[in-house]
């Protein structure tokens, strides 16, 4: 039997966390939470839970991961977002892991939660993601947003059957208000590949997003919430490069000061 840490970052996940610690409490030797200053009952809930709870400074996605995972008692690593969970099924597949020599790394589909509904279009699911590995042989890359976990040479990566159910979204508010906040980070790690916010990407990228996501991706398949979903896709991308566009427009100003 291979013992499993299981590893997650938190920053103010009161509504989230107790659900994620649950799901994984019949098939984790070790738990880890790296907390980046929470102000509400994250760590009150966490030590309910008897996890060890580190606090730590943020050093964006990537790093405080790479951190999180170097805290942990066992190589072999299930990395989580607070706000998710394993479904049923999942856990099977997992304890059936851990019966084996690992040797691989494990990727398992990812579904959304969106206003109460499971969205299965949009380009949303099946949203394959490698979460369980070991740590000797992976590393968590990327500056701003969408860290990537890179596997050396030769890891092989097998899928898992099972959903990591994933409660993103409370309210269109909240989408609204994430994919402001996340275009600014998108936005950030386009300029510092030196990409340009060109008029030709702004009048065209968000309606060509919409039509791929709610007409090609089945997004309409997921009813109101489909169509929801994808006008603010849309729109995020709008967001991302007008701020883009802006980001080269203010280092063109300073240059001419």
């Amino acid at each position: 039997m291979t013992n499993l840490s299981v590893v997650i970052i938190t920053l103010n996940e009161e509504r989230n966390i107790g659900r994620c610690l649950q799901s994984v409490a019949g098939i984790a030797d070790d738990v880890v939470v790296v907390d980046s200053g929470s102000t509400d009952r994250t760590a009150e809930i966490c030590l309910k839970h008897g996890v060890r709870f580190i606090t730590h400074q943020w050093l964006g996605f990537a790093d405080t991961k790479n951190f999180a995972n170097s805290e942990a008692k066992y190589p072999l690593i299930l990395s989580l977002d607070a706000d998710e969970a394993l479904s049923e099924q999942l856990i099977a597949s997992i304890k059936a892991v851990k019966e084996t020599e690992v040797s691989s790394a494990f990727s398992m589909n990812r579904m959304t939660n969106y206003c109460g509904q499971w969205i299965r279009h949009c380009g949303w699911y099946p949203d394959r993601k490698i979460r369980l590995f070991n740590r000797d042989k992976a590393r968590w890359t990327g500056l701003f947003i969408h860290e990537t976990l890179s596997l050396d040479s030769g890891v092989a990566v097998q899928h898992l059957e099972g959903d990591l159910l994933h409660y993103s979204y409370y309210s269109t508010a909240g989408h609204i208000s994430q994919a402001n906040r996340f275009t600014d980070l998108t936005a950030q790690d386009a300029f510092s590949k030196g990409e340009n916010g060109t008029l030709v990407k702004i009048l065209f990228k968000p309606p060509v997003r919409f039509v791929r996501d709610y007409f090609f991706r089945l997004g309409f398949l997921d009813g109101y919430y489909g169509y929801i979903i994808c006008r603010i896709s849309a729109q995020a991308t709008f967001f991302k490069y007008i701020k883009l566009r802006q980001l080269n427009s203010d280092v063109r100003l300073n240059r001419k000061k």
